[in-house]
């Protein structure tokens, strides 16, 4: 294919309902999450629709997630499907005619609700215990979330003496410093016909730590 070139597609700008949220893999977390405390709060309405495609699709299993765990009594329904899209090669050469590949993408819409949903759906989940939900305020639910971290520094200095036979002197110093950089992960795929989710987060963290030692003997 290096005598072809990809074809760009115009992005869909077509007008979304009120309640959808489109989820892309170089969107913010935060900013979805605001996102459904205005289509909640400001616009007053019961549920949200939660819609991704490709590799997005773990982004907005977090996003849900984070939902529940801000929202108390919202009712789920997760939908997994597949869509063909058709890709265009046009030639870099004379003589060359276009080539076309399908592929299959891989789409979820994730329903969360105020209000019972259809419990036989083979994709529906239950709301969260409230023991697991940390409700906060409108203006609170829309800041958008920062980063943390921690710094920590440790010193330490020993010294011996020692008497025995022979005859050496020594002395040595060492320092060391490490710094773990900030990881992220995400919580894990939906599986299955069931679409179980499962969350899980690491925070970043730094650590410092200096050390100093000295010795000496000395033995006849």
């Amino acid at each position: 294919m290096n005598k072809y070139r990809r074809v760009i597609k115009v992005r869909d700008e077509s007008a979304k309902d009120d309640t959808e949220v489109r989820v892309t893999a170089t969107g913010s977390v935060s900013a979805y999450v605001s996102r459904a405390a205005k289509v909640f709060n400001e616009l007053e309405k019961s549920f949200i629709t939660i819609t991704a495609s490709g590799n997005a699709l773990t982004k907005a299993v977090t996003t849900a997630e984070v939902i529940k765990r801000r929202v108390k009594g919202l009712h789920q329904i997760t939908t997994l499907t597949n869509q063909d899209v058709i890709d265009e090669f046009e030639p870099l050469e004379e003589g060359l005619e276009k080539v076309t590949e399908t592929r299959s993408l891989a789409c979820i819409s994730i329903k969360l609700s105020k209000d019972a949903l259809d419990k036989a759906d083979a994709g529906y989940q239950e709301p969260l215990d409230e023991s697991l939900v940390k409700e906060v305020d409108e203006e609170e639910l829309m800041r958008p979330r920062g980063k943390g971290k921690g710094e920590g520094k440790s010193k330490g200095k020993g010294k011996s003496k020692g008497k025995g036979k022979g005859k050496g002197k020594g002395k040595g110093k060492g320092k060391s410093s490490a710094a773990a950089a900030p990881q992220q992960s995400a919580w894990v795929k939906q599986a299955a016909v069931k679409a179980t989710t499962q969350a899980w987060t690491k925070q970043p963290a730094k650590a410092a730590d200096k050390g100093k030692g000295k010795g000496k003997g000395k033995g006849k």
